[in-house]
């Protein structure tokens, strides 16, 4: 679980229903007719800008939002230049049946344990990155839709109450409580749109810049493994990934 992402989440949340708690009755903010028109109206909107399959496999790809427990590039690099030097001393028959902590790192290895040119097994790797972004683009797009989709609904919401209000001026009395209900289709549109989904898009998008950052690390991982490039060569490489204030104590031991 990310710490950062649930407390964001629950955070948010929580700090809209204790203002409504304290403010008062929280039953006033409760009306289904706009729920249906904001949450209803959204879906359909987003379903009709992308494809059935896109729309549902969002849910899964957002969970890593949640769950997602990216690999240290640091680790990865240490797992790398470790690799090397067996492969270097024993050769890469050597590196069947070790433990290897990232998927894509363990494919690799066992292309080139099988004896793939490097470079085939560059196109292959090179290929599971590309479609690996496009799986990720397309959960962003959908939470991304939904950010921009659910004000806009929910401003359809308040114009559709005030027509409502407007056409039943006769009692003074009832202009306030119809008021109120007009305006609350502006909120869940903008709580939806705010505090769900654009930062599940934006934290997808950040999950995506990780995982191609982690792959690109290992593919030049594995380009140098398959080379028998010097393991100090190798790191000393691979450390250009990391961000310069990162690059002073790694590798260091």
């Amino acid at each position: 679980m990310d710490l950062a992402t649930l407390l964001g989440f629950v955070g948010a949340i929580g700090v809209m229903v204790g203002a409504i708690v304290l403010g008062g009755d929280i039953g006033v903010f409760i009306n289904v007719p706009s729920i249906a028109v904001v949450l209803g109206g959204t879906t359909f909107v987003v379903l009709f800008r992308t494809t059935l399959s896109q729309f549902l496999a969002s849910f899964k790809i957002a969970m890593g939002a949640f769950f997602a427990k990216p690999i240290p590039p640091q680790s990865l690099i240490e797992e790398a230049v470790a690799l090397a030097n067996v492969a270097r001393r024993e050769g890469l028959l050597a590196l069947e049946g070790k433990e290897i902590s990232h998927p894509f790192l363990e494919t690799g290895i066992g292309l080139c344990i099988d004896g793939h040119p490097p470079e085939v097994v560059q196109k292959v790797l090179s290929k599971d990155i590309n479609l690996a972004i496009q799986r990720q683009e397309a959960g962003y797009s959908v939470f991304k839709a939904t950010g921009e989709v659910a004000p806009a609904m929910g401003m359809i919401g308040t114009l559709i109450g005030l027509v409502q209000m407007l056409a039943n001026m006769d009692d003074p009395k009832s202009i306030g409580p119809a008021m109120a209900v007009a305006l609350l289709t502006t909120l869940y549109g903008a709580f939806l749109a705010n505090g769900i989904a654009i930062p599940i898009a934006e934290k997808l998008k950040l999950r995506a810049n990780e995982e191609k950052l982690n792959k690109s690390l290992i593919l030049e991982s594995i380009s140098g493994i398959q080379e028998g490039l010097n393991p100090r060569v190798l790191e000393q490489l691979l450390m250009t990934y990391l961000p310069e204030n990162q690059r002073q104590g790694a590798g260091k031991d």
